[in-house]
């Protein structure tokens, strides 16, 4: 019996965390065990999702199996971006300069600011009172 290879990659953005696995396929994307025009509303999201596949001519070639937790929405999609770059360079090691110039092999170092005491929030201080 033959194995199917496949390759794997984890992405991070944000509070969100995706494990990505690429099989050879016909291009269908299951996040969750659901498809993705399923699980994301908003087409936005969707480009997002199919970028490093959409730059390196890999749309119909390979299929797409991920698991994807915290953080919201916006922040899931641009983990799973990740995902899918990560494990596009494993896959071919040619695909690197195009998905490094588009910046998707980056981690995005943006993260929530911790709230600090004397604060309501991180950086939002109580009103100031003279008197």
């Amino acid at each position: 019996m033959a194995e199917k290879i496949y390759y794997c990659g984890t992405g991070r953005r944000k509070n969100s965390i995706a494990r990505v696995r690429l099989t050879e396929g016909t291009g269908k994307i299951t996040i969750n065990g659901k498809d993705i025009d399923d699980f994301f509303g908003m087409e936005t999201l969707k480009v997002i999702v199919r970028q490093p596949l959409a730059v390196t001519n890999t749309l119909s070639k390979y299929d797409v199996i991920c698991k994807v937790t915290g953080g919201g929405y916006t922040g899931q999609a641009g983990s799973i971006r990740h995902g899918i770059a990560r494990a596009l360079n494993e896959a071919n090691a040619e695909f690197r300069p195009v998905l490094k110039s588009n910046g998707f092999l980056t981690r995005d170092p943006r993260m929530k600011e911790r709230k600090k005491y004397g604060l309501k929030k991180a950086r939002k201080a109580p009103q100031f009172s003279k008197r």
